[in-house]
C-alpha cells in the first residue's frame, strides 16, 4: 500500500504523526503543500471523499486572518478556491492511504487505519 502524507513540515502536528508512522516503521512519501502547492483537482477529489467541511482548517491563523467577506457564504467551491489560494488552510495531515482518506491525526486512528492495514 502507497502511503502519501500531505501537510507542511513545520506544523506540530505534522510532526507527531511522522513520528508515529517512523516509530511503527510505516513507509510514506511526504508531500508539503509550501514547496510543492496543491492542485485544485486533488482538492476536489478530496471534498468528494470526505467533505469540504472536514478538510478546510477554521481554526487556523491563516483562515481567522482572512478578511470576513471570504469567510463567509462558505461553500464547496469557495472553499476549495482559498485552500488553493492558501495551502495552509488545509486540515493536517491529510494521509492518503490509497483507498481512503484520513485527515488530522490521532494515534489511535492511525493505529487501526494504518498499522491495522498493513
Amino acid at each position: 500500500m502507497a502511503i502519501t502524507m500531505y501537510g507542511i513540515k513545520n506544523c506540530d502536528t505534522i510532526k507527531k504523526a511522522r513520528t508515529w508512522l517512523d516509530k511503527q516503521g510505516v513507509k510514506y512519501n511526504f508531500h508539503d503543500y509550501k514547496v510543492a502547492g496543491i492542485e485544485k483537482a486533488q482538492l476536489e477529489r478530496w471534498c468528494k471523499d470526505v467533505g469540504w467541511e472536514t478538510l478546510l482548517n477554521r481554526a487556523g491563523t491563516t483562515f481567522r486572518k482572512l478578511p470576513e467577506s471570504d469567510k463567509s457564504d462558505l461553500n464547496e467551491r469557495k472553499a476549495i478556491a482559498l485552500m488553493v489560494a492558501q495551502p495552509s488552510m488545509i486540515k493536517r495531515p491529510v494521509l492518503d492511504l490509497g483507498n481512503r482518506l484520513l485527515v488530522g491525526f490521532k494515534p489511535e486512528t492511525y493505529a487501526k487505519d494504518v498499522r491495522g492495514g498493513r
